[in-house]
């Protein structure tokens, strides 16, 4: 069982996240109401729907995190699932993305951000600066 496989799993029981189609139109996604969270895109990448604002406020944090892809301008992060503590990093992380849907609910009413998958720029996990 790969690692997002493993992480599906894992968050497919969450009660607050229901299994959808992607926006995106690639692999698998998770979301809470209307507001798409997760977007499970291969067996080792996912993009999390974090807000702009949440990012903002760990962004040092997660520019730290070798697991982490932030692309400028993007609301969505990228995480790079090889391990089980990236899926725990994940499992953190949609907590967070669903308590930042949950804290500005109007902003749901706003077209979806595209997420990351796709995006110009090539995220590897060996990417130095994070971006």
């Amino acid at each position: 069982m790969t690692a997002a496989s493993r992480a599906m799993t894992r968050l497919a029981i969450w009660p607050d996240l229901a299994e959808g189609r992607p926006s995106c139109g690639t692999g698998r996604a998770l979301r809470s109401g209307v507001v798409e969270i997760v977007h499970f895109h291969s067996d080792r990448s996912v993009d999390l729907h974090l807000t702009a604002k949440a990012i903002r406020r760990f962004e040092k944090d997660l520019r730290h995190s070798t697991a982490i892809r932030l692309l400028p301008g993007s609301s969505w992060v990228t995480v790079h699932l090889e391990c089980e503590t990236d899926i725990d990093l994940l499992m953190t992380l949609v907590s967070a993305a669903l308590q930042a849907h949950q804290r500005h609910p109007g902003a749901d009413d706003a077209p979806l951000p595209r997420c990351n998958d796709h995006r110009e720029a090539t995220l590897t996990r060996g990417s130095v600066g994070g971006v």
